[in-house]
C-alpha cells in the first residue's frame, strides 16, 4: 500500500518508522504469533523480541490462562 500525494507531504509520512512500530505493536497485542509478525515486519524472531518485548502487556494473566486451558485437554 502507497501514501497519497497528500499523505507524503503530512505528518504521517514523517517517520515511516512510527507507524510499523504501531503496526507490530497492535499484532503483538493481538496475539499474533511472534514468526508470522516477523515475516511480516521483515525481521528474525530475535528482533522482532528484543524490540518489541516491551510492548507487551497484561501478558502474565494470557500465558496462565493458555497453560491452564492447554493442562484441561
Amino acid at each position: 500500500m502507497a501514501l497519497t500525494p497528500e499523505e507524503v507531504v503530512s505528518p504521517l509520512a514523517a517517520r515511516p518508522y512510527d507507524l510499523r512500530h504501531a503496526a507490530v505493536s497492535l499484532w503483538l497485542g493481538a496475539g499474533v504469533a511472534a514468526p508470522e509478525m516477523a515475516e511480516r515486519a521483515g525481521h528474525g524472531v530475535d528482533v522482532l523480541l528484543r524490540v518489541y518485548a516491551k510492548c507487551i502487556d497484561g501478558g502474565v494473566e494470557i500465558a496462565n490462562r493458555r497453560i491452564d486451558d492447554a493442562l484441561e485437554t
